[in-house]
């Protein structure tokens, strides 16, 4: 075969960095923080539709001063929440209210109007939803408000031309005066608005892989988390990785520059770079550094010792109960040994009970540990029972009951994930056969 030219090894890095950048930042324009690489989009815009639709059935929309990836969601509980930039407070319930009632003045807005006149009309456009919003004038309330038209600066969708919308925070009843670009705000909301009927219904719809079926969502799955454990996955799903595995690492290698780490356990794509991804572990900060700690520490307690290969007569263990009272435990620990070296945050320290919250928060993000007794992300539940071995001796095609049960534990399922992050690795003899396409013959961790 012969080597790639120049000409082709360059347009295939352009298309990759653009491909990344749409994955990371969904919505990019030409004068944002990515006006760089925005005409690289455009260039390429035509081909980045058609693999997007492709692969993930994501609609792709460019246009002269943005670009626009629809992405699907995932079902319940699985999406990537905002935060405030300046905290990295995630976003409440009515800072998504505020966010959704000022898209829904400014899709029709002049094309400047004062943060006064926004924050009058968005108080009668809640009243018209039926929404009951507290008094505006609280601080607090003042606050989550500006939090949500900061977001729609950031987007690009409120041009500040005089003044900050953060003043609508200020007791004085500051001003500002704000441009509105209409099409990037009608282009926000990515889900089906007139077909839902309520919140439920628009994550659900959001969520259907429609005639991709299970090859349009296990995609999705890989790479819009961290990890996917094999009995997070239906058995058509299954059976569509277990047989595609390789050719799909190849696929997401040349398309996103992601590496896929296989396991019989699951899969994971690694981004070498560590640029898409809007969580990053391990980390910085307190809490992120006690997760790592607590992650460690758990492995080193529960992991299974009968836990094999499936095709050489071993036990698939993707999940392990954590026994009651073991994780505050641990954190007092953990506490006692690294919180008087004046690192870790004092708040933490004086709160662990909302300190263990915020860790375990970090960890099921992550995919690592696991509320017990839980269902899939978009609602469809998982089967209790499982032999522990793989139905034909060749491929693991039943893994309902390899997440262990925890019926009378801590709530919590330490994930085959967590092993990745182990100090201590255990090495096992080499006897199983040499991988092939089949989850069942990948060496275990």
């Amino acid at each position: 075969m012969p080597l790639p030219s120049a000409h082709d090894v360059a347009l295939a890095a352009e298309r990759r960095t653009a491909a990344r950048l749409l994955l990371a930042h969904p919505l990019v324009t030409s004068t944002g923080p990515h006006s760089d690489t925005f005409p690289l989009i455009r260039r390429h815009a035509d081909w980045l539709a058609q693999r997007f639709q492709q692969v993930f059935g994501y609609r792709l929309l460019v246009e002269a001063s943005y670009a626009r990836l629809f992405k699907a969601g995932l079902g319940p509980g699985s999406g990537h929440r905002l935060q405030r930039p300046s905290t990295g407070t995630p976003f409440t319930p009515r800072t998504y209210a505020y966010l959704a009632l000022a898209l829904s003045v400014l899709v029709t807005a002049p094309e400047q109007l004062l943060l006064s006149q926004l924050v009058a009309d968005l108080r009668a456009a809640a009243v018209d939803a039926g929404i009951e919003i507290t008094d505006t004038g609280r601080q607090a309330e003042r606050r989550t408000l500006a939090a949500a038209l900061r977001q729609l600066v950031d987007w690009g969708v409120l041009v500040e031309t005089e003044g900050q919308v953060t003043a609508v925070a200020d007791e004085r009843a500051g001003e500002a005066l704000l441009t509105v670009d209409r099409d990037i705000a009608r282009a926000v909301v990515a889900g089906p608005l007139t077909r839902s009927r309520d919140g439920a219904d628009l994550v659900r719809r959001a969520a259907d892989p429609g005639f991709g079926g299970p090859r349009t969502y296990v995609r999705r799955r890989l790479v819009e988390t961290p990890v996917v454990h094999l009995d997070d996955l239906t058995d058509a799903e299954r059976e569509w990785l277990r047989t595609r595995q390789r050719r799909e690492a190849q696929a997401f290698s040349e398309l996103l520059g992601l590496e896929a780490e296989i396991r019989a356990e699951g899969i994971a794509l690694i981004d070498t770079d560590d640029e898409l991804t809007d969580l990053r572990f391990p980390g910085t900060g307190t809490v992120a550094q006690a997760a790592l700690l607590l992650v460690d520490r758990l492995v080193g307690r529960l992991r299974p010792e009968e836990a094999g290969h499936p095709a050489v007569g071993g036990r698939l263990v993707i999940g392990v109960p954590v026994p009651d009272g073991l994780l505050p435990g641990l954190l007092d620990e953990l506490i006692e040994e690294y919180g008087g070296r004046g690192t870790w945050q004092r708040g933490h320290l004086e709160d662990r009970d909302g300190f263990l919250a915020a860790v375990l928060d970090l960890l099921v993000r992550m995919r690592l540990i696991a509320p017990a007794g839980r269902v899939r992300a978009d609602g469809h539940g998982l089967p209790e029972e499982y032999d522990g071995t793989a139905t034909d001796g060749r491929s693991v095609t039943d893994v309902s009951g390899a997440r262990g049960q925890d019926p009378a534990g801590s709530g919590w399922i330490l994930l085959a994930a967590a092993a990745r992050y182990a100090t201590t690795v255990a090495l096992t003899p080499r006897t199983a056969p040499s991988p092939t396409d089949d989850p069942a013959k990948e060496p275990t961790r």
